[in-house]
């Protein structure tokens, strides 16, 4: 039993969700399922502090005012997630009802206590980030990044983790060699994500700049972009290409990736778009124009 127990407990991300995205909001459901019951224990919420990886988050005062009514009455139905740390525990999950219990006047709260690595810990404000918060391009880009350095793995490996299209990771990480001002065109509204990842494409920073004030300048499209980056006179990036499945919807595929920021499978009267939970399929909604 003491070894199926520290089996449990000891499962890190890659393990729990096999083959799978990882989805930060099923982390949390993941680990309960996988830890017996008498390894939940209680904790001081005295001793509780958030995950040092994670952005400061505004909570609405008036739901947590709620589920503190909620919980003086019925008490917390489910453990938190939290780690060992040197001063206390810190938060992997379940932060708002921490800050409900003590509204509710509560000393302490179910925990469930994981080892996880920094590296996790970092993985998980980042999967939170991308998947619950509406980031911008550059934002996005920079979490990908710091995600491929703090878990030493490949695009390829990030993009199966995360559940999106290498080449929609490989777009977006383009856009941080772009120059200074003209990321700030892009932050600034001025130029549109489509603009700036062509622009990523090219290799003299002068010539990006003199493009991306064109745009701005004459109002140019996309396809006007494209066409007068395809001239001989500006010099592109080396792309390397590397082996792909071949099929003749292949073509369709990588656009719809592209477009999409998802797998994509085009198959016989059949298109399968992937997405990891419901703010990914409400964001791929957004994309092509779905009203819900």
């Amino acid at each position: 039993m003491e070894t199926n127990r520290r089996r449990a407990l000891g499962r890190g991300l890659e393990e729990l969700f096999n083959n799978e995205p990882i989805d930060y909001d099923k982390i949390e459901e993941k680990i309960i399922t996988n830890t017996p019951k008498e390894a939940i224990t209680e904790l001081k919420l005295s001793e509780l502090r958030s995950n040092p990886y994670q952005p400061r988050q505004n909570f609405d005062e008036e739901s947590l005012k709620e589920l503190a009514l909620s919980i003086k009455e019925h008490g917390v139905f489910s453990p938190i997630i939290a780690k060992k740390s040197i001063k206390g525990y810190e938060i992997i999950a379940g932060e708002r009802r921490v800050k409900a219990s003590v509204l509710a006047g509560l000393e302490t709260i179910p925990a469930i206590v994981r080892d996880f690595t920094d590296e996790e810990m970092m993985e998980i404000a980042l999967l939170e980030n991308l998947q619950r918060e509406n980031l911008s391009a550059l934002e996005e880009a920079t979490a990908y990044k710091k995600l491929l350095e703090t878990l030493k793995i490949t695009q390829e490996q990030l993009s199966k983790r995360l559940g999106k299209s290498r080449s929609h990771i490989t777009n977006m990480l383009g856009l941080l060699s772009l120059p200074e001002e003209v990321k700030d065109l892009l932050i600034l509204n001025k130029i549109s994500m489509s603009h700036a990842r062509v622009l990523s494409k090219m290799e003299d920073p002068d010539q990006i700049i003199r493009l991306a004030n064109r745009i701005v300048n004459e109002n140019l499209n996309v396809r006007d972009i494209e066409e007068l980056a395809s001239g001989k006179e500006y010099e592109k990036k080396k792309v390397i290409k590397r082996q792909t499945h071949h099929n003749e919807y292949h073509y369709v595929e990588e656009l719809l990736c592209d477009k999409l920021g998802t797998k994509v499978k085009v198959k016989p009267n059949k298109i399968e778009i992937s997405f990891v939970n419901a703010n990914d399929l409400n964001r791929i909604l957004e994309i092509i124009d779905i009203d819900q």
